[in-house]
């Protein structure tokens, strides 16, 4: 298999000392990457791409509060307090209480868009391609920002690819349901949503019965599952939903929104993966079918992140073979399935 990467400097020009989602955990990334792989220059997104997914009016409002802001932000200039950010805190570098901005942010965020818009061009070109970029995208709505996430990078990639494709499919593992992709999406059927994530958790969407609307019922689905859950449960909800509903759907292309914060050592989630396991899940999804597939960073936050990523890419270097179950799901898991295949029609 044909593997690459995209990645490149300018993404460190999008970075606040102390917060989670800082251009060092890209850093440690990229010191890991496997040796001779292909790395692709990232490139921005055009507008015309950005506005197939994000309002005008909000993408220019985007960029206003970046480029007022011209102080580099330092989390202890911000206090939060009695339920609200202050205007002139806000001015200062927070969009919401989470998301961070600079002077530079925007024009960041449209190279991490349009490095997923190519990383899907070589997917469909023959070529797996991991676009390791940030600030991540799956939380970023048509107009709005929020969860450290400005531009939705993987809804960007897919909009784009549906000018020249009928169907792609999105699978998220990140340890937050990606509201956005899903908000996005909700309304089409040329685009089957599938998110596992923390039940309860931060955004506090991704429901069950949360399945589309219109033309897009039943194309969005949804495992929440408990905190603590570990690799038997993914991979239960991934043989028992989401393969079948993958295959069911066929897409032209598979997009894997790849947050790694359901690693047991992340400081902002509760999940008990190991970096193996993110492996194991790649794994799944590229033996579903023969799909074109691109992949984009989301979240992760832990030490064990770049590991994690190496087993991403053993699993496309075909080095890891489909895991054999090991152990049982819990009980919410094998409920939460039992759920979804009545919903959704999974036999």
């Amino acid at each position: 298999m044909n593997i690459s990467a995209i990645t490149g400097d300018v993404f460190k020009n999008h970075d606040c000392q102390g917060h989670k989602e800082c251009h060092d955990r890209l850093v440690s990334i990229l010191a890991r990457l496997p040796e001779n792989l292909k790395i692709h220059a990232p490139v921005p997104a055009t507008f015309e791409a950005l506005q197939r997914v994000h309002l005008p009016g909000y993408l220019a409002w985007l960029e206003k509060q970046c480029v007022k802001n011209t102080r580099y932000c330092m989390l202890d200039e911000y206090v939060y307090s009695g339920g609200y950010w202050e205007q002139n805190q806000i001015q200062m570098g927070y969009i919401d209480p989470n998301t961070y901005v600079n002077p530079c942010s925007y024009e960041v965020a449209t190279y991490a868009a349009g490095s997923a818009v190519f990383a899907v061009e070589r997917a469909l070109s023959g070529e797996t391609c991991f676009a390791l970029i940030r600030p991540p995208g799956h939380h970023a709505e048509a107009d709005r920002a929020m969860g450290f996430c400005l531009i939705n990078n993987a809804a960007v990639a897919a909009a784009a690819a549906l000018t020249s494709v009928d169907r792609v499919a999105i699978i998220d593992w990140d340890a937050h349901h990606g509201n956005g992709t899903q908000k996005i999406f909700y309304d089409t059927d040329r685009v089957l949503y599938c998110s596992i994530h923390e039940k309860e958790s931060f955004p506090h969407t991704g429901l069950i019965k949360e399945t589309g609307s219109g033309s897009g019922e039943g194309f969005t689905v949804n495992a929440p599952i408990r905190q603590d859950s570990t690799i038997a449960d993914y991979q239960f909800v991934f043989d028992e939903i989401f393969i079948p509903a993958l295959q069911r759907y066929d897409p032209d292309l598979v997009i894997i929104s790849a947050g790694q914060d359901v690693l047991s050592d992340d400081p902002i989630a509760s999940m008990k993966l190991v970096p193996d396991d993110i492996g194991k899940l790649t794994q799944l999804v590229r033996g579903a079918g023969d799909y074109p597939l691109a992949l984009m960073l989301e979240g992760g936050y832990g030490p064990s992140h770049p590991d994690a990523i190496c087993s991403i890419f053993d699993a496309l270097q075909g080095k890891i073979a489909r895991p054999i179950p090991l152990g049982m799901p819990g009980k919410v898991t094998i409920e939460t399935v039992q759920q979804l295949k009545k919903i959704h029609r999974i036999s």
